[in-house]
């Protein structure tokens, strides 16, 4: 048994020798790569630059003129005149009136996806939040106050009243279409 057990020893011992023999052979490729890359020149890398310590600004200015506004000096003979202000043209929109939920987005955030009659014909309208809401004529919708005219089934007419400017408002006609989708 003593002798099996030398004889392993003497085996893996060789095998040892073999193993770090084959390692130690010339491999010219693998030097000449090498030898390539240590020839190459390289370039400096330019050192970080220094940064400069926060310098806290304090803005003294504020009771100067506005750059912003125009001086009568610079502004035109017909715009020194004051513009005469618009007659009301009592459009308003009514600010007591609860607000409905799908006035929150805008129109372009809201899609009509179809219709649905049960005795009167509702409009199926899916909100950003993926929500199908029904909707029928003198609903509101949309950011402009959009009273709901007419409903077909392919088209959601409103009329929305849309601030012109001056405290003023008008009136405009809008649609909301069923988007096709192939």
């Amino acid at each position: 048994m003593r002798m099996l057990s030398i004889n392993v020893k003497l085996a893996f011992s060789l095998a040892f020798l073999l193993v770090l023999t084959a390692c130690q052979q010339e491999k010219p490729d693998l030097l000449q790569f090498v030898n390539e890359v240590k020839a190459r020149q390289q370039s400096d890398i330019p050192p970080l630059p220094v940064m400069k310590p926060y310098q806290s600004y304090s803005y003294t200015a504020m009771e100067m003129r506005d750059p912003f506004t125009r001086t009568v000096v610079e502004q035109l003979p017909e715009q020194v005149k004051e513009e005469q202000p618009l007659p009301d043209n009592g459009i308003k929109p009514d600010r007591h009136r609860v607000k409905e939920l799908l006035e929150s987005f805008s129109l372009a955030d809201l899609q009509l996806m179809g219709t649905l009659e049960q005795g009167t014909l509702w409009a199926l309208i899916r909100s950003p939040d993926g929500v199908i809401h029904r909707v029928k004529e003198g609903n509101f919708m949309g950011l402009n106050h959009g009273n709901i005219l007419k409903i077909t089934e392919t088209e959601l007419v409103l009329k929305e009243i849309v601030p012109e400017g001056n405290g003023r408002f008008i009136e405009r006609e809008t649609s909301v279409s069923v988007l096709d989708i192939d």
